[in-house]
């Protein structure tokens, strides 16, 4: 049987380890977090390896398991992750092959910042509160404009260390809002007139992502959007529809 190596760390990721395990594969799916691994499927020949994987440690997974193919379906906005998984692969010689969510069409009355940094510049002179669906992997960067202890309000997957490390930072556990999506248009609304919502900071997550959500509850209930845009597009990235073609044919080869 074909072992396979899914960095599963989306809703793409954790469909593809599932649907793979099901044709037949040894697949193993790596996940960052506790909870990553509470929201994959449970079934036969799929294993779930949780931990953050450092470069070398990832050739050494490499080198242990000799997996077939790799496949990276990180989020979008992962860089450093994929740039791990990317060159581990090259020096290790096996197949790599990116799994990569279809950008959304952007509205276009949103502000635009390239990354979390300049967005933070951006917020610091624009005045009203602000609702940051962006994870709490990034919050620290927000920490340091003016207001951020009364006026901001985070939005989080519902991990008692990203908590924690929101209220370390000084964020009222009040602005907390932790929950797992999806989440609705109605909801999104909802939070906005519930907090008083002036600036909406979110990132193109695309469909999996609630984008389109976002945007239409900023319009309907009066907040501007502020978009952190999405690094360049890698060379090669396919569909999740693509994977799934690519990793059929190579289990029919190995059925000849």
């Amino acid at each position: 049987m074909k072992k396979l190596l899914i960095f599963a760390g989306t809703t793409e990721g954790r469909l593809l380890a599932q649907a793979m395990a099901e044709k037949g594969f040894l697949v193993t799916a790596s996940v960052a977090t506790d909870y990553g691994r509470e929201v994959l499927p449970q079934g036969e020949n799929l294993t779930v390896l949780t931990g953050r994987l450092d470069e070398g440690a990832m050739e050494g997974l490499l080198e242990k398991e000799g997996f077939c193919q790799v496949v990276d379906a990180t989020h979008p906005y992962a860089q450093d992750v994929t740039r791990n998984i990317r060159q581990a692969c090259e020096k290790m010689g096996t197949t790599y092959l990116r799994l990569l969510r279809s950008g959304s069409l952007l509205p276009s009355d949103a502000m635009q910042a390239n990354d979390t940094k300049e967005a933070a510049r951006l917020l610091e002179n624009m005045p009203g509160n602000v609702l940051l669906t962006t994870g709490s992997k990034e919050l620290g960067v927000f920490a340091s404009v003016t207001g951020f202890d009364s006026r901001f309000f985070a939005r989080m997957l519902p991990m008692g260390t990203a908590v924690e490390e929101a209220a370390a930072l000084g964020l009222p556990r009040g602005h907390i809002i932790a929950m797992q999506g999806p989440f609705t248009k109605e909801l999104n609304v909802a939070l906005i007139h519930q907090y008083h919502i002036d600036i909406l900071v979110t990132k193109d997550g695309g469909t999996p992502g609630g984008f389109a959500e976002k945007c239409q509850a900023a319009q309907e209930g009066g907040a501007r959007l502020l978009l952190i845009g999405r690094p360049p597009e890698e060379a090669g990235s396919m569909s999740y529809e693509q994977v799934v073609k690519r990793l059929e044919q190579l289990g029919e080869e190995e059925k000849r």
